[in-house]
């Protein structure tokens, strides 16, 4: 089959299966391709496989996907190369990594270099496919709330400002996502877990003291000047923002 005739193919099924989520597998191992195409089809997904990056960039230049899972091993480039091409080229939709690279270097670069998430191979289906509902779920538009308040601490989401006592605080863009993620959560125990996730989009430990750093510079700009602090610790759990 011509690589016109697939491709048309494809788009002929996305008008097929518009209300359908659907997928993007960029996968050469003939097994795990089989396998998923069949488990996430049973799952409720549709599928379009593409065993290369050539075919994967024509695909992701004429279709929307609501998710991509792209492999790193690629027979024609590195996945990580693929991956950096569909960013450069505007593709917006969410992408888990698949790799058998387990080092936490490669993790790491795997997310810098434009994924969403990453899971090493041999993996249990299960948790790929919690993973691909999360995302899926991430790249759903919302109608989503423009202001958050917490006592006298306003975040307004469309102009990215935040103020407290009716003074303007300047963020920076990652102190601003910690802020949102606490404030989304106000009142509730916020684990690192859920902050590594939430914000800086790891599923996995960094082993670094990054969430301590941000959250003691936005502690300097959100509570120090005033007289009560919204930022709590709450022992061997996380944080919480609440007003007393």
């Amino acid at each position: 089959m011509t690589q016109s005739s697939l491709l048309y193919g494809v788009e002929q099924r996305g008008e097929q299966y518009s209300k359908v989520m659907r997928l993007l597998l960029v996968e050469d191992e003939l097994e795990i391709q089989g396998f998923l195409r069949q488990s996430l089809g049973e799952a409720g997904y549709e599928i379009d496989v593409a065993s290369d990056g050539r075919t994967a960039s024509l695909f992701a230049g004429k279709v929307h996907y609501d998710g991509l899972i792209v492999d790193l091993g690629l027979p024609d480039q590195d996945g990580i190369d693929l991956i950096l091409q569909l960013r450069r080229s505007g593709l917006h939709s969410p992408v888990l990594i698949l790799s058998a690279r387990r080092s936490v270097d490669d993790r790491v670069k795997g997310l810098e270099q434009g994924g969403d998430d990453y899971l090493t191979k041999p993996f249990a289906f299960s948790e790929l496919l919690a993973r691909v509902e999360a995302l899926s779920r991430r790249s759903r538009p919302e109608a989503p709330s423009t202001k958050l308040a917490v006592g006298d601490l306003e975040v307004d989401l469309l102009s990215r400002t935040v103020k407290r006592a009716g003074q303007k605080i300047e963020l920076q863009p990652r102190e601003f996502r910690l802020l949102e993620f606490l404030a989304r959560h106000a009142g509730q125990v916020v684990t690192r877990t859920m902050l590594l996730e939430g914000v800086w989009d790891y599923h996995f430990d960094p082993q670094t003291n990054v969430i301590d750093v941000h959250v003691s510079r936005l502690r300097q700009k959100i509570d120090k000047p005033f007289d009560s602090a919204l930022i709590h610790t709450v022992r061997n759990a996380g944080y919480m923002l609440r007003a007393d």
